[in-house]
């Protein structure tokens, strides 16, 4: 199944649970589905999420991604985890090869240009998301990977 800009596409590979939790985000442009809480007990939330839209590096099939997110400087941001596998999500991998994304919070949609923060920037960024899911420490110590903190600037 491809997919245009218009009409997106689960990304492969969701879980059932984040099937249903995107399927709720969209129909209803976010009031039931922005604020998210992991289904596994003990996890730290409700959290707010977005929805992202990245074209695929190979197939240029547009794919759907409800992902944590926090905001700094009035620009969105998220974290390439993977709950701290080895490998990044191929989401990352995507956005890496295709920059433009499509971003919805809630009701409101938008074009941005993704692009991976390093340094300080990625420090300071890394403390916020942190903040918004304390998750991220632990899987950033359970793999050997820089977990990628992402900006996401509208354009």
């Amino acid at each position: 199944m491809t997919a245009s800009i218009d009409k997106p596409i689960p990304a492969p590979n969701m879980r059932d649970w984040q099937h249903e939790h995107l399927a709720r985000y969209l129909a209803t442009d976010g009031e039931d589905g922005y604020w998210w809480q992991s289904p596994r007990a003990g996890v730290p939330g409700p959290v707010p999420t977005l929805v992202l839209t990245t074209t695929g590096r190979r197939s240029g099939t547009h794919y759907l991604n409800p992902l944590i997110f926090g905001e700094h400087e009035g620009r969105c941001v998220i974290v390439a985890s993977k709950g701290g596998a080895p490998a990044h999500p191929a989401w990352y991998v995507n956005l890496s090869a295709v920059p433009e994304v499509g971003v919805q919070v809630k009701g409101r949609k938008f074009r941005a240009r993704a692009r991976t923060a390093t340094g300080p920037e990625r420090a300071t960024l890394w403390a916020v998301m942190v903040k918004v899911y304390p998750s991220y420490a632990e899987y950033q110590k359970s793999t050997d990977r820089e977990i990628p903190v992402v900006v996401l600037d509208p354009v």
